[in-house]
Parts: C-alpha cells; sequence; structure tokens
C-alpha cells in the first residue's frame, strides 16, 4: 500500500477541525462499488466492514443510486406537516415484508431506539396500567444501542457513560444470554425487554441457542412488550432476513436501521402492532427528516434489492464459507471465532495485545476491518461479496493471522 502526503493532509484537517470522538484506521477513501473501495492515493480494498452493516446491498449499488437520483430531481423533503407520495408505499412494503401493522420511520438507529423506548413507556402507562413515571424496561450488559444521553444512561460501557451524567432512570440491567436473571428482573412495572439478537458493538456475541425463544416466551406470560434491535443484525446480515427468525421469536417492536437507507441515506423504522405504536398522537414524537421523499424512496429500493438479490441467502451461504475458512486457519493469535451469517468476530487473545494492530496490518494487505471492544477483528463485508473475494480475503488474513 501506497500512503503519500494526500492522506496526511486529509487526515491533519480532520485532526484540525473535526472533535475527536473516534479513532479511525489512517486511510482516506474516495471512492466505492460493491465490496471495494479505493482510497485517495489509488489504493484498493475490500470493504469488511460495510459502515457497520449499512451497506449490506454493497456500495452504491446502481438500483438505489437511480431511486435516490430520480427522487432528487422531483421532491426531496416536505417534513411531516404535509404527505408525500413515497413514504406510505414504503412503509406498506416494510410492514408487508416484515409483518407488523403499523412502522414508524425515523432516520437514526439511536433515533429508533428512543422511539421504541418511548413507545414502550407509554404502552406500559396506558395500556398495561404501570403508573405514570414507574415503568421499568429491562436491558441487557455489554448492549450497544446508540449514544443518546437515555441510551448510554442503560450501557454497562462506563467509557460510554463517563460524564454525561445525571443518566435518565427506568432501566434495569442483567446479564446478557442469563435467562435466570431476565425472569427474575421482571415485576409489575416492567413494560418491555430490549436486546440485540446479536451483539454486534459488543464484540459479536451469540447468545445461547433458545435465548429469544424463552424471552418470547416470558415477555408473552408477564404482558411486557419483548423488543429487538435488529440495526445491525437485520435485512440479511445473519442469513435470514431477521436475526430473529433463526428462533422464530418474533418480538413485538422491531427496530430497523442502517441498510434501510441502502448505504446511501439514514432511513430507520420503528416496527410494532397498531396497539403498540397506536399510543402516540400527533404532536407526542416526530421527526422533521423522518419519512422525506428522499430517504422513503431510497429504503423502497433498498428493500427491492434484499430480496431480488437474496441477500440472506447469501449471506447464510457464503457466511458459512467464510466461517469454516477462518476456523481452517489455526491461528495461534485466536482465542474464539464466531458469528452467524456475514457477522463474524475474530477474538484475539489478551496475551497478543488489543485487535487494532492486527487491523492495521489487514489494512496493509487490503482489507479494511475494524476492532471492537478492544480485542475483536469484525468481519462484516457487503452481503453482495462473491465466494472468489472471500477466498482472496482468507489468503490475506492467512498472511496476518497464519501461524
Amino acid at each position: 500500500m501506497v500512503f503519500l502526503a494526500r492522506t496526511e493532509e486529509f487526515i491533519r484537517e480532520v485532526d484540525r477541525y473535526s472533535a475527536r470522538n473516534y479513532n479511525p484506521l489512517p486511510v482516506v477513501i474516495e471512492r466505492g462499488e460493491g465490496v471495494w473501495v479505493w482510497d485517495v492515493e489509488g489504493n484498493k480494498y475490500l470493504d469488511m466492514l460495510s459502515a457497520y452493516s449499512a451497506l449490506n446491498q454493497g456500495h452504491r449499488h446502481p438500483k438505489i443510486i437511480s431511486a435516490l437520483m430520480e427522487q432528487a430531481g422531483k421532491c426531496t423533503l416536505t417534513s411531516r406537516a404535509f404527505h408525500n407520495e413515497t413514504m406510505g408505499p414504503f412503509l406498506k412494503t416494510l410492514c408487508e415484508l416484515a409483518g407488523y401493522g403499523k412502522a414508524l420511520p425515523m432516520n437514526t438507529g439511536a433515533e429508533a431506539v428512543e422511539t421504541a423506548i418511548k413507545a414502550a413507556r407509554k404502552w406500559g402507562l396506558v395500556r398495561k396500567g404501570v403508573p405514570e413515571n414507574q415503568g421499568e424496561i429491562i436491558v441487557c450488559e455489554n448492549n450497544f444501542h446508540g449514544r443518546t444521553v437515555t441510551i448510554i444512561s442503560f450501557s454497562s460501557e462506563e467509557q460510554y457513560r463517563y460524564g454525561f451524567g445525571p443518566y435518565t432512570p427506568g432501566f434495569v440491567l442483567v446479564p446478557y444470554g442469563d435467562l435466570e436473571a431476565l425472569e427474575k428482573a421482571i415485576t409489575p412495572h416492567t413494560v418491555a425487554v430490549l436486546a440485540e439478537p446479536i451483539q454486534g458493538e459488543g464484540g459479536v456475541v451469540v447468545p445461547p441457542q433458545g435465548y429469544l425463544a424463552k424471552m418470547r416466551e416470558l415477555a408473552t406470560e408477564h404482558n411486557l412488550l419483548m423488543m429487538l434491535d435488529e440495526i445491525q443484525t437485520g435485512l440479511g446480515r445473519t442469513g435470514r432476513l431477521f436475526a430473529y427468525e433463526h428462533e422464530g421469536a418474533k418480538p413485538d417492536v422491531l427496530i430497523l436501521g442502517k441498510a434501510l437507507g441502502g448505504g446511501v441515506y439514514p432511513v430507520s423504522a420503528v416496527l410494532a402492532s397498531e396497539e403498540v405504536l397506536g399510543v402516540f398522537n400527533p404532536g407526542d414524537h416526530g421527526s422533521t427528516f423522518g419519512g422525506n421523499p428522499l430517504g422513503a424512496a431510497v429504503a423502497q429500493a433498498a428493500l427491492e434489492v434484499i430480496l431480488e438479490e437474496d441477500l440472506p441467502g447469501r449471506a447464510e451461504q457464503l457466511g458459512n464459507y467464510f466461517l469454516e475458512g477462518l476456523k481452517a486457519l489455526n491461528s495461534p493469535y485466536v482465542r474464539e471465532i464466531r458469528g452467524r451469517g456475514l457477522l463474524i468476530g475474530v477474538e484475539i487473545k489478551t496475551e497478543y495485545g488489543s485487535a487494532r494492530p492486527f487491523c492495521q496490518r489487514l489494512m496493509a494487505e487490503g482489507l479494511l476491518c475494524k476492532e471492537t471492544h478492544e480485542q475483536t477483528i469484525r468481519f462484516a463485508p457487503p452481503l453482495v461479496i462473491s465466494k472468489e473475494e472471500i477466498d482472496w480475503a482468507l489468503e490475506r488474513i492467512q498472511k496476518v493471522l497464519g501461524a
């Protein structure tokens, strides 16, 4: 790889003018297509992060870009003060595809999580009869649902919380994957349980088989909402359209984002029944950009690509192939390899330091990965990747992680 003055110049500019809330790898991407990106020096890389699964359909998918351009030539924003012609068809497609009666469109994943929290709290008050301001939501340790003050209030990661208090009350933390702790935490004031089917940012942590199914049973038994954050795991990433389908544990509230925008525009949504989302009245909740015509047109195309190209099926088949290839490396540096579909985590043994130096070496070989939770390399390429491209990646991973 060649690194010249242009890269250094762009990075210096960012360091000068941007708040330092990220620690990116020292690469400046200029162009992307499919699973590949090119930096400002002309170096080519295989994208193994997919913008944290926002690029399931790949960079600049032609159908999605065409929908973006066509709608941009007509109308981009109306606000929700007026109707537009694309939001209704998009929500119809989304609801029928996922099997829910209603959807509320937002922009970012964190906004969608906040929307779900508000819906659950008001549902608890007006439907379940929990006294006002006393509703509790059970959440899981090691979670990642965003970075708003309310969301970091129930994080177990101290860095996400330090300096940002006072925190929002009303959340009960239990160990992820621990059904006994979950059941013990339920009280008459519990209105919901919120979890990720796989904890992506937490290190690609896969819960024990049956965890989601039992969570579904407990939620039904105790009349509380099961809410799943599928912002990163949804829309094909794990080998199913939604990760909960691996256990048939359909939640009451489904939270989507990232790939819903096709990698070109922020689109998120909360899906639930009329009983749940019907608690919102005009003025209760909103977003100037939520459901805007440009985002709705893009999301419609993004969903069509996922279905037409069977991206969940590709993720299952190629994910198994990739996982087997990684395990066959028998790397002395690796403590554990885990994942589902094309969401794979390779955990580095602590005696070899953090995962970041390995990500830097992979970058030098032409693979862009990013460490998560210090020790884990996350491999999550666009779902349009081919078997040949996975083989190409494995050859280079062998150079870095091989014996």
